[in-house]
């Protein structure tokens, strides 16, 4: 009898210690990709996040997990790209003309004024050969560039008065990304630029350190800026494009398949966010009217002309060809 109990005992063992393995088996194949932006929850860069993380753990039947890391929980966007380059976390996006320009110069493009009609004109260039050329930029500095998701046409807002012209802007102090390109801008307009982090943004503006600020109209309601901002100018001056980034060697490490779910996933979640994105800009429009802003329409032809030394003020930094490609 008790050798007969030793026998079953040592089975239970044995299976157990199998079973263990194979949940340590399982656990050690599920990769963890960290993907963080500074957005609010309900921002672009998050709507974004949230279904591709949604795609890759579904198309990966859970052997890929991404965990979102959003509101700046993990840094600024400075701090991000060098986090992505390190290695420290797998995936950021991040604004293209904002502190990523300062690690790839050419991405000040976005930042020139007027280079676009509208959306469907962007859409062509980040989907066609100039925003894939532009993405392979990333590879020098350690990152892969996967694709585009949007932060959108920017407008300016501002507490003093009312921009209805180009010589409205004179000496507003309004806060701009970190880059040449903005500083530039603003200065072509006699408007006096401040840089401030995104993070900062709203305490800036409700303890007057700026006069105002410029960003999309989705960007501009999901952090509620219209608590601190009276007025909102439709200049629709630039275009501003996420751009996803995973690290070099953590993507080149990936396996064929687990590489071409993360891309569709990129890819359709940049279809999902911009039908969403568009779907609710009418409704944005109309919810910052109630909440009291002075909603303006520009002639976008005035301020392009008072704008347009300003891509000659960077070729230092973005190429002539790369120009033509995006401006053609």
């Amino acid at each position: 009898m008790k050798r007969f109990f030793s026998f079953s005992l040592l089975i239970v063992l044995i299976l157990s210690g199998c079973q263990s393995g194979e949940d340590k088996t399982k656990d050690e194949e599920v990769k963890t990709i960290r993907l963080a932006h500074t957005g609010s929850d309900t921002h672009q860069y998050n709507i974004a996040s949230q279904k591709f993380k949604e795609l890759v753990e579904k198309k990966s039947q859970g052997e890929l997990k991404v965990n979102v890391y959003g509101n700046g929980s993990l840094g600024n966007e400075d701090e991000l790209v060098d986090q992505t380059m390190t290695g420290s976390i797998q995936m950021s996006t991040v604004a293209a003309d904002s502190s990523l320009s300062n690690t790839i110069p050419e991405m000040n493009l976005f930042g020139i004024p007027y280079l676009f009609e509208n959306k469907q004109d962007v859409y062509s260039k980040l989907d066609g050969k100039p925003g894939k050329d532009l993405l392979k930029l990333a590879q020098s500095k350690d990152m892969q560039g996967l694709g585009y998701w949007e932060v959108g046409f920017r407008h300016f807002t501002n507490n003093k008065r009312e921009i209805k012209h180009p010589e409205d802007m004179k000496n507003l102090k309004l806060r701009v990304q970190s880059a040449k390109v903005w500083n530039e801008h603003l200065k072509s307009l006699d408007a006096i630029p401040t840089p401030i982090s995104f993070s900062e943004l709203y305490s800036a503006l409700d303890q007057g350190v700026v006069d105002g600020q410029e960003n999309p109209l989705p960007t501009i309601a999901s952090q509620k800026l219209y608590e601190v901002q009276k007025y909102i100018s439709l200049t629709n001056h630039t275009y501003t494009p996420a751009v996803v980034l995973m690290n070099q060697d953590y993507y080149k490490n990936l396996s064929e398949q687990e590489k071409k779910i993360v891309n569709e996933s990129v890819e359709e979640s940049t279809k999902y966010q911009r039908k969403y994105i568009a779907d609710q800009e009418q409704k944005i429009k109309k919810q910052l009217k109630n909440e009291g802003m002075v909603i303006t329409e520009v002639n976008r032809d005035e301020f392009k002309k008072n704008t347009k030394d300003v891509q000659s003020e960077i070729n230092d930094q973005v190429p002539k060809s790369i120009f033509r490609q995006f401006s053609e």
